[in-house]
């Protein structure tokens, strides 16, 4: 399977942390997947203006075909003024509104304090959503108070994250195999 996981944010390094540790984990345990990490503090985005995706140039054309060909996609958010950050909802505006059918998505949070604990649940899940991804219904959501000097040292988010992993994978494994026996149904 080919795996993506965004880090979806330009600025600070909480995000990418833990889509660094998230992706480890995932070259670890899944060494015959293809894992990419995006962070998109990397790329020169454009803003999207309504054209297909595969009418821009550059990295906006690398980062969107990436999206479109995988099979799982792993989204790392900050919470910024109790929302996600323009930069990944620019990233969602650059793609179909179909972009992820057939895609598993999960999604990883950090953010300043408990307060914003359902930005994901009220923004990030309905917009996966409607662009037909099938989400992994947990999510992890980490707080500054987690990290120390850009790294993770709490140990149960440790275990969520890998959790998380394990969840994504079933979910992939279980949704691969529903659409090869929905396949096999057709005779041509």
């Amino acid at each position: 399977m080919n795996i993506v996981a965004i880090a979806g944010s330009v600025v600070g390094s909480k995000t990418k942390t833990a889509m660094q540790y998230t992706v480890k984990i995932l070259q670890d345990k899944y060494p015959d997947h293809e894992v990419t990490l995006l962070d998109l503090a990397e790329y020169d985005l454009q803003f999207s203006d309504g054209r297909n995706y595969l009418d821009y140039q550059g990295d906006t054309k690398f980062v969107t075909e990436t999206i479109m060909n995988a099979d799982i996609i792993m989204i790392g958010t900050p919470i910024f003024q109790a929302s996600i950050p323009g930069t990944l909802k620019n990233l969602f505006d650059l793609l179909p509104t179909s972009a992820f059918e057939g895609k598993i998505a999960s999604m990883l949070v950090t953010a300043g304090s408990q307060r914003h604990y359902l930005i994901p649940e009220q923004q990030l899940k309905p917009i996966l959503s409607y662009m037909k991804a099938q989400v992994v219904q947990q999510y992890v959501y980490i707080e500054d108070v987690d990290f120390y000097r850009k790294e993770i040292t709490n140990d149960d988010v440790l275990f969520r994250i890998d959790r998380l992993v394990e969840d994504t994978m079933m979910l992939a494994r279980t949704y691969q195999q529903m659409q090869r026996e929905k396949d096999a149904e057709y005779d041509f």
